[in-house]
């Protein structure tokens, strides 16, 4: 089976940092979602204003277009809602996996105040936890965020080596 994994979670929960370094254990593509968003989309963010499901649409087509085409392939996209994840799933062409990287609001608001050049600002991590429809267990892997990098990257190849059900 190819592997079409996303690495998925609000903004700041260190999907870049895990996918990167997912990507250097399994020699597996990685691919920054964040990279797709349409400019306008970057410039609402950047502007500190939330998307909204028509503005996140194209760009999760995007997203879905990349995990078709390119497989295999890991990549990073919030994936907030079940909905998102379902048109994920209806056009990446194949079986997709998810990884949702989680963790409390004060560690990441932590992490994204240390973080430069990045268009997200602090500001909308509120929305980005009120948009958040937690995947459960049989839709995700749920991987704890304040474990060093290394670990959550151990746990992730051992559930992918193990068969799903």
């Amino acid at each position: 089976m190819t592997l079409r994994l996303v690495i998925m979670g609000v903004s700041g929960c260190g999907k870049s940092s895990v996918g990167l370094a997912l990507s250097d254990r399994l020699g597996i593509v990685w691919r920054d979602g964040d990279d797709l968003h349409p400019t306008a989309n970057v410039e609402k963010m950047r502007a500190g204003q939330p998307l909204t499901d028509a503005d996140r649409w194209p760009w999760l087509d995007r997203v879905a277009a990349e995990l078709r085409t390119h497989a295999p392939l890991i990549i990073g996209c919030s994936a907030l809602k079940r909905a998102y994840r379902d048109r994920l799933r209806q056009g990446a062409g194949g079986p997709l996996r998810f990884v949702h990287l989680t963790g409390d609001r004060a560690l990441i608001a932590a992490r994204m105040a240390q973080r430069q050049d990045h268009f997200m600002p602090l500001a909308l991590l509120d929305s980005q936890f009120a948009t958040l429809e937690p995947p459960g267990p049989e839709e995700a892997l749920a991987v704890p965020i304040d474990q060093p990098l290394a670990q959550q990257v151990d746990r992730i190849v051992a559930a992918l080596r193990t068969p799903r059900h």
